[in-house]
């Protein structure tokens, strides 16, 4: 079993992760975050072309289209990946503006070069109940893992696991802003799963912890979970080695549809792993500590 000295470090960790989350903050509210159709309403298109076709042409023809006040040609134009062609987002609601629409579509199938051309399109009163049942499911989910864990274990435990995850998403988030990455359905899904993935790895922790405390009734908290810490890392880093190794290539090969998705995995498995042994156990080792000064004054 190794020995490292984890909690030790912690002094120098809790900082750095103190500091991230002031700059991903920062970064959100002075950036923004980037919100894809489903949350603002709008209109997706995909081109595929039988040949690459410069931004800049498709930016051209697009702003021929008489659009009214709605400059066309500064619609979002992301390469498919892959092969040939563009993922076109234009803010134009389907439901008040059809005409419109369909005069992009027949703009984009008239090309020479365009061999398939799809869209997807989201109302605004469509979106606007997305993004309040994606706030309501990461607040929902939240709010049942402090529960949960509350009556599993203590409230300590529940505090730095929710410390943990909410440092998780807050960075995750804050990468986002920083490299514009659109925030859609699918990216909200996979900062669900960081949710699960961080609390998993941080369950095992405090289990160790839980039962380490039983049988070393007369070591100090801070030797206990620098043990429990020890006694878990091989399981830690094999659990996060095939995460990632799978997710890398997912965000590689995944194209521009899937890369926002592999990007929030990315960032939460690595951040994920770090926040289980230096965000969530000093969160319980102070607790403790605290509570332990407390009864020693009664």
């Amino acid at each position: 079993m190794t020995n490292f000295d984890f909690l030790g470090k912690a002094k120098f960790f809790v900082p750095l992760s103190l500091g991230l989350v002031i700059l991903s903050v920062v970064l959100i509210l002075t950036l923004g975050l980037r919100a894809g159709v489903d949350f603002t309403g709008g209109t997706q298109f995909t081109v595929i072309f039988s040949e690459p076709v410069p931004t800049e042409e498709v930016r051209a023809a697009l702003g021929a289209i008489p659009a009214g006040e709605i400059d066309l040609s500064q619609a979002q134009i992301q390469d498919l990946g892959g092969r040939p062609g563009k993922v076109i987002t234009v803010p134009v609601d389907v439901e008040a503006q059809q005409e419109l629409v369909e005069a992009i579509e027949r703009a984009l199938r008239a090309h020479p070069a365009a061999e398939e051309v799809s869209r997807v399109s989201i109302g605004a009163q469509v979106s606007r109940e997305l993004m309040r049942r994606a706030w309501q499911a990461v607040l929902i989910a939240l709010g049942a893992i402090l529960v949960y864990i509350s009556w599993r274990f203590r409230l300590r435990y529940a505090v730095g696991a929710i410390a943990a995850l909410v440092h998780d998403v807050v960075i995750a988030l804050g990468v986002f802003a920083l490299f514009q990455v659109e925030i859609n359905l699918p990216v909200i899904a996979a900062f669900l799963t960081i949710v699960g993935y961080s609390l998993n790895d941080t369950i095992v922790i405090f289990d160790r912890v839980r039962e380490n405390l039983k049988l070393m009734k007369k070591a100090p908290v801070f030797d206990v979970i620098n043990r429990s810490v020890n006694q878990s890392l091989s399981r830690t880093i094999n659990t996060s080695l095939t995460t990632f190794i799978p997710v890398v290539i997912l965000f590689a090969l995944g194209g521009p549809v899937l890369r926002g998705f592999a990007l929030a995995l990315l960032i939460g498995v690595i951040v994920g792993t770090y926040s289980s042994m230096y965000v969530a156990n000093p969160v319980l080792y102070w607790w403790t500590k605290k509570a332990e000064r407390a009864k020693g004054r009664a």
